[in-house]
């Protein structure tokens, strides 16, 4: 049940003897897991990737050898970094992206959709962007970099680590998940004739065509603000706050990747703010 591998890997990492976990399923099993053993140095993670997205192993030049065990057996250990939240109190852990606004509310919603007759995947998603479109595509914001504040409706803020998230969003391809630092995108206020335009940009990580649609900017902390509780989709897996905290930890995450697998190397690109 919910929580169950969470207090799995927990029970695993207590003890302080070195451990491997072998997250095998889909991203969100990948952060439940995470959970669990997050702060612990000698804890070692990786992914036997066989979910809908499997994004988080997009980072690597050869995502299908983490499917071959033998390989993985013999793999070698690469530090990454990892993002910790911090939303009204509780402490989370993401490794990949996170997101608010419209796409956290469509994204963490599939599955209510995927309990109808006759929905699949596609139709789910559907039902779910559907229902959220109707319900809104703005919330007021305030996002603080520590630099500059940011404060007005936004149709969605995306902080990333990685760069696949959802199985087909690519929004900033050049992110790296060992360099220090988040990639964030802010998407604003559209219309509903300008939505399918600013999404279609954003999904393909064509931001920069939009400077005055999508903002993206690099840092190392920032903090989100909102009058109501909103839906934070952390790797897939969703909490709801008015407030969340989202800090870059460097090099914290000891992750297990396949004999002869590599990080994807991007040339970075964008602009640096100061941590808060």
């Amino acid at each position: 049940g919910p929580g169950d591998l969470t207090r799995y890997a927990r029970g695993a990492v207590v003890s302080g003897e070195d451990v491997v976990l072998y997250a095998c399923g889909g991203d969100g099993t990948l952060n439940e897991v995470l959970q669990g053993a997050a702060g612990f140095t000698n804890a070692v993670l990786t992914h036997i990737p066989s979910g809908s997205g499997n994004d988080f192993v997009k980072l690597f030049d050869d995502p299908a050898a983490f499917r071959d065990l033998d390989r993985l057996l013999n793999g070698r250990e690469v530090h990454l970094d990892l993002i910790r939240v911090k939303a009204d109190g509780k402490s989370y852990y993401a490794a990949n992206i996170c997101s608010m606004g419209l796409d956290a509310r469509i994204g963490t919603q599939i599955d209510r959709y995927r309990r109808f007759p006759g929905l699949g995947g596609k139709g789910a998603y559907l039902a779910s962007t559907v229902v959220n479109v109707l319900k809104g595509t703005r919330q007021p914001f305030t996002i603080d970099f520590g630099s500059r504040r940011v404060s007005g409706e936004k149709t969605l803020i995306c902080i990333c680590n990685g760069s696949w998230y959802g199985g087909s969003f690519h929004p900033v391809p050049d992110a790296r998940a060992d360099d220090g630092l988040l990639d964030v995108l802010t998407v604003d206020a559209v219309s509903l004739p300008r939505l399918a335009t600013a999404i279609g940009a954003y999904k393909k990580g064509l931001y920069a065509r939009f400077p005055g649609l999508i903002d993206h900017c690099r840092t190392d902390a920032l903090t989100v603000t909102c009058p109501t509780p909103q839906v934070i989709n952390l790797d897939g897996e969703a909490v709801t706050a008015c407030r969340a905290a989202f800090t870059l930890l460097p090099h914290n995450l000891r992750f297990l990747a396949p004999a002869g697998v590599r990080l994807l190397s991007k040339e970075r690109k964008g602009e640096l703010l100061g941590a808060i």
